[in-house]
Parts: structure tokens; C-alpha cells; sequence
């Protein structure tokens, strides 16, 4: 299967222990874009061995130099152009392990340095990510979302948990006028949005609480919630029902419902989820709408219940 993952996916969100299945999916093919992405994840390894002040000092693991790399590419597809003096507080890394890798990017077309000496993504790092619609969950998204659109013509996405953040990484619109305006690459804070919280509803209790407590939890609307206790309130009430709901949490106006979708393992993977103006949603069409969702969810999940779980922090890509 050629499968060609989206540069938020397979740069972000694959750990260091990972790092092996990313290799040997480069090294299928010695010709075209894969075997080259090998090759320069590995010259970027190279600028980290030796360097007496790198983080790990007592490691000279492929993984760790990997790591470091894709560290960095994650730091700059997130928070766009950063100074070197930014990669190193960010990540912790010595000044000259960041200086050389960011050195190999520039010049293997990975990363550019603006006239003010600012990181960035570079066009091979930007042409990766045009393949992140052959993922097989994208592409079996569409399927289940093509059947929700003709039955309500309402706006659905796919979303992922990406550490704190819930993020878009597929999305078919409404064809209605009046419609919530978003794309492909959005993030919200996941305690607010109603697909991070269906994700988190899955997760166990200390990890959410590594993620927000003794953090002031504000919505994207200025909604307060009332710390850790709340959330957890919150997260048990959508692990019971299943589905999970907000009203102008995420923006003024609008009703998000989500469902998870999980794999054969029983992890939750993604988020299905509607986003639909508040005016169009009567309590009658609201039930319409979660009971084509949860169908629509169910649907999803067998056909991807073969992939293996999906975190930033721990496990393979989609």
C-alpha cells in the first residue's frame, strides 16, 4: 500500500519510540520521496552526534537524534516562524544540536531562515503534507460523510487529539449559506471542543489531569470551567452518553456534537463531529442529528477498526 501520510501526522505526532516504523516506511523505496525523506531525517541525525551539550548526552540512538528533529519540524508546523533562541527554550535542546539540524533542514529544502534568522517550514516539509488525503481514516471519512450530508447537509469533520488540542484533519461542508467557517488544520483547546472531549472521555483520568490541572480551563468564548473537578464531571458525563455536546463553546452560535471513533482494540482513535449554527437546531432536529451521527460513527469505526491507536504522545500514525 503506498501510504504517503500528511506532514501533521507523521511528524508530529509520532514519538521517539516510534521511529523505527518511519524508517523502514522510508526505506520501501530507495527512489522517489520516501527513500529521501529517509535520508534526510538521517543527515539531520548526524548533526547531533558528537555535540558534547546535546539533551541526552549519554545517547547516541537513532531515536533520540529523530526525535530531536522531528521535535523541532513539530515546534515549527505548530507555532510557525521561530527564532533559534525560541527552538532551544521551547524544546530544551543545546543551542548547537538545534543550530545544526535546523542547518541541515535549510539546506535540504525542509525548513528556510527568513532575513531575520526565524525558522520555518520549508516547501518539502509544505508538499508532504498535500498527501494528507490518501490516510486511509481520511479516506474512509469520506464514505461516512458523503452519507451524512445527504441525509442533513450539515458541516463534518474528523478530529484528533494533538496533545492539548483537538485538530481538523478532514472535513466536508454544508452547502447551506449560513454555515461555521473553519478548515483543515484548526485547532481548539481540547477541554472545550466537543471531539477533544470525546477523546479525553477515553483517556484515564491521570493522564487528562497531566494535560490541565492547576490550569485555568476558558473557553474560546470566555466560558469558565471550574478547574479539574468539573471536567472530570464533564468527561464522565460524555463517557456514559457516548456522544458529547457543546453550545458556544468553541464560537458564539454554534452547536458541536461529537462521537468517538474507536478501533478493534477499543481505543479511541478520532472524533467524528458536526458543526451546525445554533438557529438550525430544534430539539427535534438536534435528535435527528446525534442519532445520524452515532450511526455514522459506528460505521467509521468498523471501517478502520484495523489501525492501530492514534496519540501524540504515545502510538503509531493513522
Amino acid at each position: 500500500m503506498d501510504w504517503r501520510p500528511n506532514l501533521m501526522v507523521l511528524l508530529c505526532q509520532i514519538p521517539g519510540g516510534q521511529v523505527k516504523s518511519v524508517l523502514h516506511l522510508g526505506r520501501r523505496s530507495t527512489s522517489g520521496h520516501r527513500g529521501s525523506i529517509v535520508r534526510d531525517v538521517e543527515n539531520a541525525l548526524d548533526a547531533t552526534v558528537g555535540d558534547p551539550g546535546q539533551e541526552i548526552r549519554d545517547s547516541r540512538s537513532p531515536s533520540s537524534g529523530v526525535n530531536a528533529t522531528l521535535r523541532i519540524l513539530d515546534l515549527m508546523a505548530a507555532r510557525g516562524p521561530l527564532s533559534l533562541a525560541d527552538l532551544t527554550r521551547e524544546l530544551g535542546l543545546a543551542k548547537s544540536t538545534a543550530h545544526r539540524i535546523c542547518g541541515v533542514l535549510v539546506e535540504r529544502a525542509w525548513a528556510v531562515r527568513d532575513a531575520d534568522g526565524r525558522y520555518a517550514l520549508g516547501i518539502r516539509a509544505l508538499r508532504l503534507g498535500s498527501h494528507s488525503t490518501e490516510l486511509p481514516i481520511v479516506t474512509a471519512f469520506r464514505t461516512v460523510a458523503a452519507a451524512f450530508l445527504d441525509e442533513l447537509d450539515e458541516t463534518i469533520a474528523l478530529a484528533v487529539v494533538d496533545g492539548d488540542e483537538s485538530l481538523y484533519i478532514a472535513m466536508e461542508e454544508t452547502s447551506q449559506p449560513v454555515r461555521y467557517v473553519t478548515h483543515i488544520g484548526s485547532k481548539s483547546p481540547a477541554f472545550a471542543a466537543a471531539s477533544g472531549r470525546v477523546v479525553l472521555a477515553s483517556q484515564p483520568p491521570e493522564a487528562v489531569a497531566a494535560l490541565f490541572s492547576g490550569r485555568p480551563l476558558i473557553t474560546p468564548t470566555g466560558h469558565r470551567i471550574g478547574g479539574m473537578p468539573e471536567l472530570r464531571e464533564i468527561l464522565e458525563s460524555v463517557r456514559l452518553q457516548g456522544v458529547a455536546e457543546n453550545w458556544d463553546e468553541t464560537a458564539r452560535g454554534l452547536y458541536a456534537a461529537s462521537v468517538p471513533i474507536g478501533n478493534d482494540a477499543g481505543v479511541t482513535i478520532a472524533a467524528l463531529t458536526t458543526l451546525v449554527p445554533r438557529s438550525r437546531v430544534t430539539p427535534e432536529r438536534r435528535e435527528t442529528i446525534v442519532s445520524c451521527l452515532r450511526e455514522q460513527g459506528v460505521r467509521l469505526s468498523e471501517l478502520v477498526g484495523w489501525l492501530p491507536a492514534y496519540s501524540a504522545r504515545g502510538s503509531t500514525a493513522l
